[in-house]
């Protein structure tokens, strides 16, 4: 049985590696000029192409109006577009511009150089086994999340239907 002390370290790992993962990479992408948000936003957007700007704000954990910012600013510098909705005419989809890719292609690369780094001297099944650990957490959260009725992210999973279409749209069009 693990010590008390030991599960509140980390809890206290979990949040203070996520934060300085954060950190880390902002510090490199800041070449590219976009703010944290703006960032997310565009690898959310380019993950999910077609997403509703409301769907947007919910993977991101961000409120309306300031998502509808960010896409303003995003959309004034050239990296996305909002298109009507077909199924809903009050609703606007969005989608990388070409510009765009080019920038989600660098962010990627600044990622798997972080990850190169982090992972550094960590042992393929030492991985594996934090990987699990930390997906029957989330399980664990889940199954109590139905019990209590509190809300748990899963920002894996796609979150609605438009956005499940998105992701369809996106597989037919030969993009993955």
């Amino acid at each position: 049985m693990m010590p008390q002390s030991d599960k509140n370290q980390l809890f206290y790992e979990l949040h203070a590696t996520t934060l300085f993962i954060r950190t880390q990479f902002d510090r490199r992408a800041t070449r590219l000029g976009l703010t944290r948000a703006q960032w997310r936003a565009l690898k959310t957007i380019s993950r999910f192409e077609g997403l509703s700007q409301s769907d947007l704000a919910e993977r991101l954990e961000m409120e309306p109006i300031p998502i509808g910012r960010v896409i303003d600013r995003l959309e004034k510098a050239d990296f996305v577009e909002r298109r009507a909705d077909p199924g809903d005419r009050r609703r606007w989809q969005l989608y990388l511009k070409p510009k765009a890719h080019a920038v989600v292609g660098e962010m990627d690369v600044i990622a798997e150089g972080l990850r190169i780094e982090a992972y550094r001297g960590i042992k393929s099944a030492d991985l594996a086994t934090a990987l699990r650990v930390l997906m029957q957490m989330r399980q664990n959260l889940a199954g109590a999340e139905s019990e209590t009725g509190a809300s748990v992210p899963n920002k894996t999973a796609v979150p609605n239907k438009t956005a499940a279409k998105a992701s369809t749209l996106k597989t037919t069009r030969g993009k993955s």
